[in-house]
Order: C-alpha cells, then structure tokens, then sequence
C-alpha cells in the first residue's frame, strides 16, 4: 500500500514541476511577445493559461484521491496539502501571464517595446517560480527561503519600472503605451508574489510552520 501511495506522490511531483514549467514558459512568452512586438507568442500564451488550468484540475484530483483513499500521516498530509495551495497560486500566475498577452494583443502592439528593467521582472519571477517547485520536490527549505528573499528583488525591479516608463512619458512618447508598461510590470509583480506564496507552502510542508498560523 505504502509503495503505491509513494508512486503517487511521485507522480504528484512529477505533474506540480510540468505546471510550473507551463508557468514559467508562460511568463517569457508573454515579456518576449512585448519586446519582439509578436502576436503569435501573445496567442501561445493563452493557449498555455488554458493548459495550466487543466493541469491544475488533474493535481487536484490527485490529491484528493491520496486525501481519501490512503489517508496520509502528518507530513504526508501537510505535503498534499501544500500541493494543493501552490497550485491555486500557479494557477494564478497562468492567468497574470495571460493578462499580459491580452494587453498586448488589445493594444495592437506590433513593434518591439524595449524596457530592460521588464525583462529583468520576466526572468526573475520566472526563476522564482521554477526555484519555489524544485524546493517543493527537493524538499529543500533553504531553496524556499531563497525564493522569499527574491521578492524584495521583484519589487525593486518594479520601482525601477516605473522610474523607466516615467522618463518615457517626460520624453513625449505615447501615454497609454506607458500605462499599458505599468500594469505589466504590476503583473510580473503580482507572479513574484504567488511565488513567494509557493515557496512559503514549501516551508510549511517541511517545517509544519506557515507565517500567520500555528505550528502543525
């Protein structure tokens, strides 16, 4: 009984790291259509989000069958029970890289929109989200912290945003395409956030502690 329920697990590792590769792909097509001015990579992106949401429906499914049918001890339990926030918040993020590319597509924008300091949010989030899972896989607390350190990085790189799009506004350059920068950047902040959300489940399924409750 045990061996299956491993292979269960297994499988529940297995299918959480696919969806944060799905996430993580999601997030620098998404920065990638802006700067290459591409509405194909726009339309992947979406179609990804959609792949993230049925992806996120068989881990849950997952995990409620390990729930009932195998009735989990205390880590155990607290493993299953991580996996099923992270993927809330993966899901999430599917949807904010979604956001982006409906932006995107709904400005028309066809010409490449060079703002460094975005694709440095895309690739930190991005990291972000991949470290969170690995943690989680690797049971690896060090990783997981390492990941809630990274926010206050996401959040720097966002004020810097803000400062660049700024200077393009005061240069004379279009003001929606500066609005449309923001709300962006707000996203890729918004993805860092769920990746610290991630990586704290990661440390409760470890430690049985979560910021805000009481020890498990």
């Amino acid at each position: 009984m045990r061996n299956k329920f491993d292979m269960q697990l297994e499988l529940l590792n297995e299918q959480l790291t696919h969806m944060g590769e799905l996430c993580e792909v999601a997030i620098n097509r998404a920065v990638n259509a802006l700067q290459e001015g591409s509405m194909q990579q726009a339309y992947d992106v979406i179609e990804a989000d959609e792949e993230i949401d049925h992806i996120e429906k068989d881990i849950e499914r997952l995990c409620l069958r390990l729930l009932l049918q195998q009735q989990p001890v205390a880590r155990d339990l607290r493993q299953i029970s991580a996996a099923l926030k992270m993927i809330t918040d993966m899901e999430r993020i599917g949807d904010q890289a979604s956001d982006i590319a409906e932006i995107i597509l709904t400005a028309g924008e066809s010409e490449a929109v060079n703002v460094k300091k975005i694709g440095d949010m895309a690739s930190a989030s991005a990291r972000m989200v991949r470290d969170s899972v690995s943690a989680y896989v690797e049971k690896n607390l060090e990783l997981a912290r390492k990941v809630m350190e990274a926010d206050d990085i996401v959040d720097e790189l966002f004020e810097n945003v803000k400062e660049e799009v700024m200077q393009m506004i005061v240069a004379g350059n279009n003001a929606g395409k500066a609005i449309d920068l923001i709300m962006i950047a707000k996203y890729l902040e918004r993805i860092g956030d769920h990746a610290t959300n991630i990586a704290e489940w990661v440390e409760f399924s470890i430690t049985g502690i979560h910021k805000g409750q009481k020890n498990v």
